[in-house]
């Protein structure tokens, strides 16, 4: 047999970080960076006779993300105990959603939307805290235990790495839509565990999975899911069986290492949260946040493409990134659309991928960006120099107004003051004017030049060519 004739099958379980300033059980902050152990209170450090109180704004935090995915809504949900130990996890155990989640039955849409991806669930969780090795010692941080966690689940239905990491980065847009999750992979703040087997191809009966956890980048579930289902292949054609393990990935490596056998629910002693009391949302809740989602990247491209007449590549660049589209809102509030695609994707995105940054970090914002185009449309400055001006904005910072009043850098428009600059280039270059109406039309181009070259660019080129077509005809 050859690869071609065995299938993967895969799911995620995707973590996400739910935005909010205070953690899920207690009013810790959740900012990044913190100094160790800077961030965390008697509940999250589970001192004896300290009680879990529920931040309702995770519940509405995951609602949100619910919605967006056009999953149900419980409206009677639970917390549970996942009982397991761990250096980080004080507790001993960790409150989580298992037999009644908050979300359920929900979907997305992946290779240009003709996929489905079922979600079978998003529940609540909290997080644990990180060890941290020096040499021959380990440190606990306790700053992100008890944050807030979003565990989306998909169904098995991925069959590549490449569908995996779509589903990924389709995920992460949605949450940075909603507000509900950063999705910073580097930060933590959204990480994925992958579930893959192989079967043969034709076969309906699911092989036996292995795990992969804890993959924080889009690169790095592509090479452990296909690690693992090469692995698992050459197993299955060695006539060996699969053993159902926990694996982490090596990056130095690229290769998957099991870290412990794989445990079932029953091992984690599942039970009701006596703590806590079961969460009631009523519909008029599930309306209200309903009514606030945004309009969301898939919706937004077909406006792009169907109301603004934008072709389907930019409008997939535009909308992949919250911060992208809301930038380019902000340029057609008063600007033709097709003028803020290419100022934006070409101009801009050049600017940016040559210093790599983002357009978060950009020097030019787009309020600063809507007034340059403004003095381009108005005939203020020519285009040319508009790309002029929008590199020292970039380099400086410096808004164009004053750019252009310090470069004196205004178009010139005045048509008795551009005819003398004609005027004098045509009576110096009489031999140049007789070959250009001799046939040598190419020609035209050398008396533009001239024309920019005498008024340092400044010159109004629609009136350049009024003038000057009028006078090499007579």
């Amino acid at each position: 047999m050859t690869k071609e004739d065995w299938e993967a099958v895969i799911g995620l379980e995707v973590h996400a970080q739910v935005s909010s300033n205070t953690k899920l059980f207690s009013s810790s902050s959740t900012e990044f960076g913190a100094e160790h152990n800077t961030q965390v209170s008697l509940v999250d450090a589970a001192m004896p006779g300290t009680l879990p109180i529920l931040n309702y704004y995770c519940i509405e935090q995951a609602i949100r993300t619910g919605l967006a995915l056009s999953a149900e809504i419980n409206k009677c949900s639970y917390f549970d105990r996942k009982n397991y130990f761990y250096p980080d996890l004080p507790q001993g155990y960790q409150i989580t959603q298992f037999f009644e989640p908050i979300v359920k039955n929900g979907r997305v849409f992946i290779n240009d939307n003709e996929k489905e991806i079922r979600i079978a669930r998003i529940h609540l969780e909290q997080d644990a805290g990180k060890s941290v090795h020096e040499e021959s010692k380990t440190y606990v941080d306790l700053n992100r235990a008890g944050v807030a966690l979003m565990e989306i689940v998909s169904e098995p239905d991925l069959r590549s790495s490449a569908e995996a990491a779509e589903c990924m980065k389709k995920l992460r847009q949605i949450l940075r839509y909603t507000g509900s999750c950063d999705g910073d992979m580097e930060k933590g703040s959204l990480r994925c565990d992958a579930n893959v087997s192989v079967r043969l191809k034709g076969s309906s009966t699911f092989g036996t999975r292995c795990e992969i956890k804890n993959l924080n980048s889009i690169r790095y579930i592509v090479q452990a899911i296909d690690y693992e289902i090469q692995r698992q292949i050459e197993i299955l054609e060695s006539g060996e069986e699969i053993s159902q393990d926990t694996l982490l990935f090596d990056v130095a490596l690229g290769k998957t290492k099991v870290m412990r056998s794989k445990e079932d629910a029953s091992d984690y002693r599942y039970f009701p949260e006596p703590d806590l009391l079961p969460v009631e949302v009523s519909q008029e809740k599930i309306d209200s946040i309903k009514s606030s989602l945004p309009e969301l990247p898939d919706q937004k491209k077909l406006r792009y493409v169907e109301k603004l007449g934008i072709n389907e590549y930019d409008a997939n660049v535009i909308t992949s990134d919250k911060a992208i589209a809301d930038y380019f809102e902000e340029l057609i509030k008063k600007h033709d659309s097709k003028l803020a695609v290419t100022w934006l994707t070409v101009e801009l995105f050049g600017r940016l991928n040559k210093a790599n940054i983002d357009i978060v970090s950009s020097p030019i914002k787009a309020n600063a960006l809507s007034e340059l185009l403004d003095f381009i449309v108005d005939g203020t400055i020519s285009a040319k120099l508009g790309k002029q001006v929008f590199d020292i904005m970039f380099e400086t910072g410096k808004p164009a107004s004053l750019i252009i009043e310090e470069q004196d850098l205004k178009q010139i428009t005045d048509k008795c003051q551009i005819s003398k600059v004609i005027d004098k280039i045509i009576n110096d270059n009489q031999d140049k004017v007789q070959e250009y109406k001799s046939g040598k039309t190419k020609l035209y181009g050398f008396f533009v030049g001239e024309v920019m070259k005498f008024t340092k660019g400044k010159a109004s080129p629609d009136i350049v060519n009024s003038i000057l077509s009028e006078r090499l005809s007579n």
